[in-house]
């Protein structure tokens, strides 16, 4: 006999993913001209060779298919002092560069001025995810970083970090004295 396996209820599902602290991202491309964007927490690394990362807009998103029109898109890694940008990218309406400071990367694509760090992206692939699209990007650039702490979201809320005063007390020494590989 097979188990019955009971639905999951939207609101439980996005309340205990709330309790997974995330980095805060815009997405951005230049599409006929325009430069577009959209908030994105749904951010990943996936692979060191080829060097890929992950993306998930929303299938409702109006700025997604104008990205993946344009093929290429920046990440842009906000940091904590960038909740404003933030809440602007992550409403709909009015254009979202207006108040906006920003540079081209190699692909075009805006490099928003206070970002912790950026990636300029190839459009690699779109799958499909539900009610949302699974971007792979290929990396093809990437920005230096600031010493800025970023910008998180936890439980529906903006966050920061607290630094730890010896890393040890936190992490076991395997860890301390692995490589970047080992994370990946």
């Amino acid at each position: 006999m097979e188990a019955v396996v009971p639905e999951v209820d939207g609101a439980a599902f996005r309340r205990t993913l709330g309790h997974f602290c995330t980095g805060v991202t815009v997405v951005t491309a230049v599409c006929d001209g325009e430069p577009v964007g959209f908030a994105c927490q749904s951010f990943s690394a996936l692979s060191l060779d080829p060097p890929l990362v992950l993306c998930c807009p929303g299938k409702t998103s109006r700025t997604w298919p104008m990205i993946e029109r344009a093929g290429h898109f920046c990440v842009n890694v906000l940091a904590a002092a960038q909740r404003d940008v933030s809440a602007v990218f992550g409403r709909r309406g009015k254009d979202k560069f207006a108040d906006l400071d920003w540079t081209p990367a190699p692909s075009g694509a805006p490099v928003l001025d206070g970002a912790l760090t950026w990636l300029d992206c190839a459009v690699d692939s779109v799958l499909d995810g539900g009610d949302h699209h699974v971007v792979l990007g290929r990396v093809r650039t990437l920005g230096e970083a600031t010493e800025a702490d970023p910008l998180l979201f936890y439980k529906g809320a903006y966050t920061g970090i607290t630094r730890p005063t010896t890393p040890a007390q936190y992490w076991p020494e395997d860890l301390l004295t692995g490589t970047p590989e080992d994370w990946l």
